[in-house]
């Protein structure tokens, strides 16, 4: 173990904010990874293992409201720092390095690796977030004897990338190029005033630099972006777009689709939540923010932000065309916050999931009084949807 994950390993985490019951601890030797997480349940031997998998730009600790109550409710909880976050190592921090370790089967195998490790032959439960979504869609979709439900939250997952089908007689090349993202960006690049969309920034090489040290201090961003994409701000009035047009895409907030040249710290700094707003979030107080502060300051965002880069490359792209025409056929269901554009970001993709990705959905749940962050701003109320799923499913350790 080196002197930082001996450092992070005996550090207290949390600054006393953790709930009872909830302890922080590292697991060695998972698909190369020394993985920080957090547990809940865990006195007790033999619990089913309910798997939790955050988003960007989240941590473990993302999760710490919803954890006693599942644990409550019998289970082993477990919500690690996945790959390239807080205080998870083993992964290179650089914007150079290979994106291989960060593409999805790569932290699929990471999920998966964390359940062995942890003596389980399979999960009881598992859960994605944002970023976490498509990781918990492919451990389903690549072993569901292992990950026999899923459940997605915020990211609604619209399949895998399609092999060309029927192309033998054509003579046109059976493979266009991969220029979907260009062609969205010169569209919004045209519009009066200029944008450009979220993913697309925050794949540049100035993302990281910009959101670490921003003008207004990191404790200051990370304040103004939880707000904005939460319930708490008025401005989210999240609706089905009709098309991937650049009219229809400029319908977000700016938080979404950016005005051009504007980095996220300048983008969100307008929407600082006032003093009041800051006391009335029970869901994110000053300190539990700082535990976010103190762990990206540390880390930066550069190992989170790998996975937006993912998502445009060609070679990451092709391995998912393994499963290219295979369904998600476990029990699954998909919640989202009322007040979260992320379920409509990708315009088709709730849909596509629904009638196409998916054979076994129960039901898409969007929670009232959530935006974004809806295990932290309505954790009883999720906890309600995934103990009622979950009562439908085998339960088994």
């Amino acid at each position: 173990m080196s002197n930082l994950e001996t450092d992070l390993a005996t550090s207290t985490y949390g600054g006393g904010t953790l709930p009872k019951g909830l302890r922080s601890r590292m697991v060695q030797g998972v698909n190369g990874l020394a993985v920080h997480l957090l547990e809940a349940g865990y006195e007790t031997p033999g619990r089913p293992l309910a798997l939790l998998l955050h988003g960007f730009p989240d941590l473990a600790y993302g999760w710490r409201h919803l954890m006693p109550l599942l644990a409550d409710a019998g289970y082993h909880v477990v919500a690690p720092d996945q790959r390239g976050f807080g205080r998870t190592t083993g992964w290179v921090n650089s914007y150079d390095t290979p994106l291989a370790p960060f593409g999805l089967l790569n932290m699929t195998r990471d999920a998966l690796g964390l359940v062995s490790a942890l003596g389980y032959q399979r999960t009881a439960m598992l859960v994605g977030h944002d970023l976490g979504s498509p990781i918990a869609a492919y451990c389903a979709l690549a072993r569901p004897d292992v990950f026999p439900s899923v459940v997605l939250m915020s990211a609604p997952f619209p399949g895998p990338p399609a092999l060309p089908f029927n192309t033998a007689d054509s003579e046109a090349s059976p493979v266009p190029p991969n220029t979907d993202s260009q062609q969205l960006a010169a569209v919004l690049a045209a519009l009066n005033p200029p944008r450009a969309y979220y993913q697309q920034y925050l794949s540049t090489r100035a993302a990281n630099e910009d959101m670490w040290h921003p003008p207004q201090g990191l404790h200051a961003f990370l304040r103004a972006f939880f707000h904005v994409k939460s319930a708490d701000w008025p401005g989210n009035k999240p609706h089905p777009l009709q098309a991937r047009t650049a009219p229809e895409f400029a319908q977000m907030p700016t938080y979404y689709v950016m005005d051009l040249g504007q980095t996220m710290a300048q983008t969100v700094a307008p929407f600082h939540p006032s003093a009041a707003e800051v006391l009335a979030s029970n869901w994110l107080t000053e300190p539990e923010l700082g535990v976010y502060t103190a762990e990206y300051g540390r880390t930066g965002f550069q190992g989170a932000l790998q996975a937006y880069r993912v998502y445009s490359d060609p070679d990451l792209t092709a391995e998912l065309r393994l499963f290219s025409g295979r369904t998600l056929d476990v029990p699954s269901l998909f919640i989202g916050g009322k007040s979260d554009w992320g379920p409509y970001s990708a315009p088709g993709a709730l849909e596509m999931m629904r009638t196409k990705a998916t054979t076994r959905m129960g039901d898409i749940k969007l929670i009232d009084g959530a935006g974004h962050w809806i295990q932290q701003e309505q954790p009883v109320r999720l906890s309600a949807l995934l103990l009622a799923f979950s009562k439908g499913l085998p339960v088994s350790s």
